[in-house]
């Protein structure tokens, strides 16, 4: 791999609320020369905390995986509770190509993080998106049904042994997915009830699987913190569903129950181009297009 190659991680970890075991977890993210600690962000009601790096390819992998040993001893799954799917103290590891990278490149790096994960930490590794070893393995939400409680039983189903490391849970830091893509967009919508119902219903109104929009996977959780719902959501193609299209269709749902929308949050990095395509709908620009954004003009 060449040293002008950039390659972004968004590791997610189970723990959203011990600060100081989150910087001892992500400490090899700052101190890893050729690695970037971009953006971290935890979340206490989902437990969870997620941290994007960039940086040269062998450098965030060598992160990485220090960082995935940590939390293996930093994290008990068998008491962890949140309102976020998981099943593993390092619950994924996701590869995007950024510059200079292909996802094959990313498909061959997640295999071999996946790999000495599962050697040197006895934790099991499913691949999955463009690095899954079969189709029906590139889900994420397929590969993590049954969760970090469900996971012991999962793994005895033949159809379900690890891609890598032994075919049983590991006691406490549980399972690890490893897998490539291309960049999503996070995106939670608040609505102003408690009743969680009402959530899930509308997520499942736009996402793919309930016959919404192709490119959404969404399910609605309750944050009790703030007395609100949120429907949840990745925009796993932000060129092809646009982010103000499902907003507008959450608010028109919304309405059905006399529920509002009280707004709307990004986690973790975004495209440009999925903020300026929405800047255009909801400012009703005409001949808006990349070269009209002063960043976008400025020489590296």
């Amino acid at each position: 791999m060449s040293l002008n190659q950039i390659v972004e991680c968004v590791v997610n970890y189970s723990e959203g609320r011990d600060e100081a075991r989150i910087a001892r977890i992500t400490s090899p993210f700052t101190q890893t020369p050729g690695c970037k600690l971009i953006n971290l962000e935890a979340d206490r009601d989902y437990h969870r905390v997620v941290v994007t790096v960039m940086g040269q390819p062998q450098a965030v992998m060598a992160a990485v995986i220090a960082s995935v040993g940590i939390a293996r001893d930093e994290i008990d799954m068998t008491g962890h509770q949140g309102q976020h799917p998981r099943m593993g103290a390092t619950d994924v590891i996701p590869f995007i190509p950024i510059r200079n990278m292909t996802m094959a490149d990313c498909v061959a790096l997640a295999r071999e993080v996946g790999e000495d994960i599962a050697n040197q930490y006895d934790i099991p590794v499913f691949l999955y998106e463009k690095a899954a070893s079969t189709p029906d393995r590139e889900n994420l939400a397929t590969v993590r049904k049954g969760q970090f409680e469900g996971m012991a039983e999962k793994l005895k189903d033949p159809m379900w042994q690890p891609d890598f490391g032994p075919a049983r849970v590991h006691p406490t830091a549980g399972v690890t997915a490893v897998g490539a893509r291309m960049p999503l967009v996070a995106y939670n919508i608040d609505l102003d009830t408690k009743d969680v119902t009402i959530a899930s219903n509308i997520a499942k109104v736009i996402r793919h699987s309930g016959g919404g929009f192709r490119y959404i996977k969404a399910g609605g959780v309750e944050i009790a913190e703030r007395g609100i719902t949120q429907v949840t959501m990745n925009i796993t193609d932000y060129t092809k569903v646009s982010i103000y299209r499902v907003f507008e269709t959450v608010k028109m749902e919304a309405r059905r129950y006399g529920v509002n929308v009280l707004g709307s949050e990004i986690i973790g990095l975004v495209p440009m181009e999925a903020l300026m395509d929405t800047a255009a709908y909801y400012l009703g620009l005409y001949g808006f297009n990349p070269s009209k954004v002063i960043e976008n003009n400025l020489s590296e």
